[in-house]
């Protein structure tokens, strides 16, 4: 109860890293022509966009903004390409087009890169990787970058899922870290760039950005997003919420291989693993068990939508529920999840069943060869488990260095 209490007034206090910015007057940008990485969830907390605050302010000027995945304003489905655009009399150049690394050009008028942007602390979702393409550019070209922090949603204890294999790094796995991570966005940028994760340069060595971080206020590790006090706005057009993060957690991966659909066009996206074949009280009772020590909670569910994976047929199945406390570990959860349908359907997970793409796919949200060959190619429960936390121990030592806020 008392642990409750202390939340509830914490919940009041957390100040973002733009707020900071507020009320340092634009210090840190006094005199600077600014471009912001930046969608509509960059915000303060008082739900003012950053880029608009930053544009108003007689202590720097705005020349463009960067805008990721699904736009500026967060609408566009995931794999779509963003479009040019303008906002606040400059350019919002797309990072999810044409380009994905920003040009010299379109950093030419701008002394500093502001970074503010709502992640959700999933290897797989694409902000961590336009803001490694921003540093790489700034790097390159000799432009500071300045990140105002936000929260990881899913809290800054939980680290979950193996490695990914440097081998297997792309624009949804851009770094070699866990599946959760358990770093704020700050964080990750100072990992990736202390630890010498950007490209190398052409005399072979990687690159180095000049990078601050302007850290939050009264934000701990032991928090997630519902603790922070803070309005939550949707980062892409299937994260309306933060359970829905937590949902993606689990379920991401088993969107793309599986023959379940997740719940994607239903109002709970991530929450459900359903078909129309599904015995739901079978796959229940086949992963409940296993995935309750892991922190997460399933019950029997059905949906159906107009589109989708199985458009305007019931889907039966369960529906997920996770508080992601710190002992929790949601990857590890979803690939419970998967293996309970294997044992149910086991020709769903079969290189005749599985078609190359939906595989290459899964092999990119994975990042880890020796995962999918096993999921793919009869390798045992146990032998699949022996691999889910591999490495993590010593990444959780790296990232000691790059933690800039306390667990409680």
């Amino acid at each position: 109860m008392k642990q409750s209490v202390q939340a509830q007034l914490v919940q009041e206090t957390v100040q973002l890293g733009i707020d900071n910015l507020i009320d340092m007057n634009f210090e840190p940008l006094k005199g600077k022509k600014v471009s912001i990485l930046t969608n509509t969830s960059g915000r303060s907390s008082q739900l003012i966009p950053t880029a608009q605050l930053i544009a108003e302010s007689d202590q720097c000027t705005l020349v463009s903004i960067l805008s990721p995945e699904h736009g500026y304003y967060a609408t566009i489905p995931a794999g779509q390409d963003v479009n040019n655009d303008s906002l606040w009399n400059v350019p919002v150049y797309s990072l999810y087009g044409k380009y994905r690394r920003p040009s010299k050009q379109m950093l030419s008028d701008a002394d500093i890169i502001v970074v503010d942007i709502q992640d959700i602390g999933i290897r797989s979702y694409t902000f961590i990787s336009s803001l490694y393409n921003v540093m790489d550019a700034c790097a390159e070209y000799g432009k500071e970058v300045l990140i105002l922090d936000r929260p990881n949603p899913i809290g800054g204890l939980i680290v979950d899922g193996p490695i990914a294999d440097s081998t297997l790094l792309s624009f949804v796995c851009i770094a070699p870290i866990p599946y959760i991570h358990g770093l704020t966005i700050g964080e990750f940028a100072l990992l990736i760039n202390k630890e010498q994760m950007l490209p190398k340069d052409k005399t072979g060595k990687a690159r180095i950005c000049e990078l601050s971080v302007l850290k939050m206020k009264y934000w701990t590790r032991s928090m997630t997003w519902y603790d922070t006090g803070l309005h939550f706005c949707p980062t892409s057009p299937n994260i309306p919420n933060p359970q829905s993060i937590f949902g993606a957690a689990i379920t991401g991966p088993i969107g793309e291989i599986g023959s379940a659909g997740i719940g994607v066009g239903t109002t709970l996206p991530f929450q459900y693993i359903a078909a129309p074949f599904i015995n739901s009280q079978q796959l229940l009772q086949e992963i409940a068990d296993n995935i309750s020590p892991l922190g997460v909670q399933a019950g029997i569910a059905r949906y159906r939508i107009a589109t989708g994976k199985y458009p305007n047929q019931d889907c039966n199945g369960i529906i997920v529920h996770t508080l992601c406390k710190p002992d929790a570990r949601p990857f590890s959860a979803g690939i419970e999840i998967l293996l309970g349908l294997r044992r149910m359907f086991p020709e769903h997970f079969t290189a005749e069943y599985v078609k190359d793409e939906p595989k290459s796919m899964f092999r990119k949200i994975m990042s880890n060869q020796t995962l999918v060959d096993l999921l793919l190619q009869g390798g045992s429960d146990d032998m699949i488990r022996a691999q889910l936390m591999k490495g993590v121990d010593e990444f959780i030592q790296m990232r000691k260095k790059y933690l800039l806020y306390s667990e409680y």
